[in-house]
């Protein structure tokens, strides 16, 4: 199902802290993880077309913007009882056939794509780097496509501004993708 992740009414909010393991096992903590000009948190999967669709323009984007100090994670919240494509093992392949050069962490309780108000794959928390909310929005106008050639990397470029100056843009586009697959409870 097709969801809109809202735009925050809340910028300025801190990140929600959290700990999850990777598919080795590894446990990451958001400290771990925080780059000295901001933090990019990306929940993503492994089945979603919206996420398969732009998963190159993904990994381009988290790479630039590592090397401009961004910390950069993915995580992956969907019930894997009911998807087992999402699980940890696919994860592992997923980040290596496309070289993830971030962490691809594992939120089995969905805990923390609650605590971030997650909706859908990809949805993106862009923070600044005192840890502060000044990012949700898209990757690009292209959604499951490429964009139009020339198009803005809207992600990227407000990373970079917030790298920058520490702010939120004063124009951010909701994003869009296939809804987290909560558990039934």
């Amino acid at each position: 199902m097709v969801t809109t992740a809202s735009l925050p009414p809340d910028l300025g909010q801190p990140a929600p802290d959290f700990t999850l393991p990777d598919p080795s096992g590894r446990r990451w903590s958001l400290d771990d993880l925080r780059g000295a000009r901001g933090t990019l948190v990306m929940f993503i999967c492994n089945h979603c077309p919206y996420v398969l669709g732009a998963i190159d323009r993904i990994t381009r984007d988290a790479r630039d913007l590592q090397a401009a100090g961004v910390g950069v994670v993915a995580i992956s919240a969907n019930d894997v009882g009911a998807y087992p494509q999402d699980g940890p093992d696919h994860m592992a392949r997923l980040a290596r056939d496309h070289g993830f050069t971030f962490p691809y962490l594992y939120d089995e309780t969905q805990s923390v794509a609650r605590a971030y108000g997650a909706v859908c794959t990809p949805d993106f928390f862009g923070y600044n780097a005192a840890g502060r909310l000044c990012y949700r929005g898209r990757l690009d106008a292209g959604g499951r496509q490429p964009p139009a050639p020339g198009a803005p990397r809207e992600l990227y470029q407000a990373m970079r501004d917030i790298a920058l100056t520490g702010q939120p843009p004063a124009r951010q586009m909701p994003g869009m993708g296939c809804s987290i697959k909560w558990k039934r409870p």
